[in-house]
């Protein structure tokens, strides 16, 4: 699970790599038309509506250009956001406003995209026990504040990583034979506190898992009805997970069927973005 602590203690790392990749010996065009230091300002305008998320990496963004830099904003990550609004005003050297705008802007919109995308399949769950969880279908060296903005788009996130937890899926399933080994050689290796989820596909998977002892069955591109069948068999002596062609419309329908969870890759790998820009920047005299 990502959490604040998590983000500020990691984020400057990816935050720098961004900019260097964006920066490699200089920004030529500002230091064409700035060639001095000079303090501005500029608007952060809202040209969509949606859920805002990633304000403080967009702060953080200008921060390591400038030390300087202040940014005040006027709504807080999770928020439904309209176009047209003002989001905030960022102040500082206009070098490093001009510097770091598209990087600033490019986690903005990306975060705010799946905060906005994630925030639609969670209403869908409203009122069921079900759980949405994301995936590690994620950007390369975006994972922290991808799956950041899954949590304010009121879903919750699987394992962080492969270090996170043991899932075995089926190439782990054919490395180590069957099922019923895969699930004792976790047991063996994993620490005692680890849970251990399978990765299943027929009914006849599902009863090797739940007899193998798995703490948590995956039901893998099940349709309703076979699902209802895995759910029925299962009685709760394992909890279950729903992955695989899992659309927004049938999200109703697998919560009413009962499964604990039920992970969309789609709300990181296919969230567009959400439009905002930086607008009217000025000089301060």
């Amino acid at each position: 699970m990502i959490n604040g602590v998590t983000m500020r203690i990691n984020i400057d790392d990816y935050i720098l790599n961004a900019l260097k990749e964006d920066i490699t010996s200089e920004d030529v065009s500002t230091n064409a038309v700035m060639p001095c230091e000079k303090q501005g300002k500029a608007d952060l305008i809202c040209k969509q509506d949606g859920i805002i998320c990633g304000l403080d990496i967009f702060k953080r963004t200008f921060e390591l250009l400038d030390s300087t830099s202040r940014f005040e904003p006027n709504f807080k990550d999770g928020d439904k956001v309209h176009s047209g609004d003002l989001l905030g005003v960022i102040y500082g050297d206009i070098k490093a406003i001009l510097s770091g705008e598209r990087t600033a802007l490019n986690y903005l919109q990306r975060m705010s995209g799946i905060a906005t995308l994630t925030r639609e399949y969670a209403d869908e769950l409203k009122g069921y026990s079900t759980t949405l969880l994301d995936t590690r279908k994620t950007t390369p060296n975006m994972r922290p504040f991808e799956k950041y903005a899954v949590m304010v788009g009121g879903a919750a996130n699987h394992r962080y990583n492969l270090s996170d937890g043991v899932l075995l899926k089926d190439n782990h399933i054919g490395a180590a034979g069957s099922i019923t080994k895969a699930i004792q050689m976790a047991r063996t290796y994993a620490p005692f506190v680890r849970k251990i989820e399978i990765e299943t596909e027929t009914l006849e998977q599902v009863k090797e898992a739940l007899d193998a002892g798995a703490d948590i069955i995956m039901l893998d591109n099940m349709d309703n009805e076979k699902m209802k069948k895995a759910v029925e068999m299962i009685d709760g002596k394992a909890q279950t997970e729903c992955s695989g062609n899992v659309t927004k419309q049938r999200l109703k329908e697998i919560a009413k069927i009962g499964v604990d969870f039920v992970s969309c890759g789609v709300l990181t790998h296919s969230a567009p973005i959400m439009d905002v820009s930086l607008k009217n920047l000025t000089p301060i005299e």
